[in-house]
């Protein structure tokens, strides 16, 4: 007998195992999640559990994977506790319904940025379609205050919301997507700006580059219009029951965001 979203859950899990071999989070923490939706159109939260990386080093097994009605915010299924940061993930969920998948990564190039407050310069092409990479104000792990701050600030940047990065201060990076591994590819993307931007940083301070560079030019210069692909979609069906997204999805010109 299966368990429930048998696949996503085991999906979510090989993700996870892969992503803590990476470097893209840390032995103090960091979770994932994707929302899906049962044949009933009801919407559920799978979510990696508490301490899935300093007790379990990020090797779980899809039973351990929890199954939250994200409805009535109650554990349906799942083996061991609901970390204190899903507050942070349902917050994101309800920001806009294109979202579905929310990933909150320790990585240690990205933290370079979020730990010193600052705003990540966007350099490589890869990373352009994410815009400003800002860093939300701070407010404490696992808080209200936190959730709250991501929750407002994905809902003022819109669609970019279904495609989008935050540094929150002081404590990591949060990804929202339309797919699991959409967000994968944003974190790893991310992981080489950030390096990158560092290397310029060192270059600017030296008076080798005048500023940021980013596809020949200027970082600050927007992107030709229609230049920036779409908003990704999931191109390999992972989940048991596909739900539609939004439609008419835009993703703002640059300059906009």
């Amino acid at each position: 007998m299966k368990m429930m979203f048998q696949t996503e859950r085991e999906d979510l899990a090989y993700t996870v195992r892969k992503m803590f071999d990476r470097k893209d989070t840390n032995i103090a923490g960091g979770n994932m999640s994707v929302k899906v939706f049962d044949q009933n159109d009801h919407p559920y939260i799978l979510m990696t559990p508490t301490f899935m990386s300093e007790t379990y080093f990020a090797e779980l097994h899809a039973a351990q994977i929890m199954v939250i009605d994200a409805e009535t915010y109650e554990k349906i299924d799942g083996v061991g506790d609901v970390t204190r940061e899903v507050n942070m993930h349902e917050e994101a969920y309800t920001a806009h319904p294109g979202i579905r998948c929310v990933y909150h990564s320790h990585a240690p190039k990205a933290m370079f940025w979020a730990t010193a407050g600052m705003d990540m310069p966007n350099v490589t092409e890869v990373t352009r379609e994410l815009g400003e990479i800002k860093c939300l104000p701070y407010a404490p792990a696992c808080t209200q205050e936190l959730a709250d701050t991501v929750h407002e600030a994905l809902t003022k940047i819109g669609d970019k919301a279904m495609e989008n990065v935050f540094l929150l201060n002081s404590h990591g990076i949060l990804v929202t997507a339309t797919d699991l591994h959409v967000a994968t590819r944003v974190m790893e993307t991310l992981e080489w700006n950030a390096e990158i931007a560092y290397q310029q940083t060192i270059f600017i301070k030296l008076g080798i580059l005048p500023d940021y560079q980013s596809c020949g030019k200027n970082y600050k210069e927007p992107m030709p219009k229609g230049a920036l692909p779409g908003i990704a979609m999931p191109q390999i069906n992972k989940v048991s029951t596909e739900h539609p997204f939004p439609e008419h999805i835009q993703r703002p010109d640059e300059d906009k965001y």
